[in-house]
């Protein structure tokens, strides 16, 4: 699977890829009007303004044939919660490549990109109730350092911080 850092003019793609992983994801999660709400034209515009920031942010993409299989974005964060660390803020694995060995490349791709930029520490929230996600974080070394609300545009989530130092 190769590797490469997202451009603006992969937003539709990466809105797509974002939306139908967070959907299948959340489904039994999120509330109902979240779903509905965060919709492609929602994520889309995100992406455009994400995709556009300069480094340190960033996003890389995992491709399959030209597809999209997983995806990172990283950068700095300006949540108290994160104690100056830097954030993965999305990282995204279609199911079809879910245990291959691909979120662990994507998540250890992602935390190199931020200590090459000079952060020592990263972390990344992770909703409370997303158990599956918190288990593949802890074997990747990964450890719980608190809890907090995520205001989000339309759901105010319970989530788990997770760090690495």
């Amino acid at each position: 699977m190769d590797l490469r850092p997202a451009r603006p003019a992969d937003a539709a793609a990466v809105a797509a890829f974002h939306l139908r992983i967070w959907q299948d994801t959340y489904r039994e999660m999120a509330p109902p009007e979240a779903r509905a709400r965060l919709d492609l034209d929602w994520r889309l515009a995100q992406w455009q303004l994400w995709l556009d920031r300069p480094a340190p942010f960033g996003t890389t993409l995992a491709l399959a044939g030209g597809a999209i299989a997983g995806l990172v974005s990283f950068g700095p964060s300006d949540h108290p919660v994160f104690a100056g660390r830097a954030e993965i803020s999305h990282l995204y694995v279609d199911p079809a490549a879910r245990n291959t060995g691909l979120g662990r490349r994507l998540l250890h791709h992602g935390r190199d990109q931020l200590r090459r930029a000079g952060f020592v520490g990263s972390g990344l929230a992770v909703v409370r109730d997303n158990h599956a996600a918190r288990a593949f974080y802890a074997a990747c070394g990964g450890r719980e350092a608190g809890g907090f609300t995520d205001p989000g545009p339309l759901w105010r989530s319970d989530n788990v911080l997770v760090v690495w130092d």
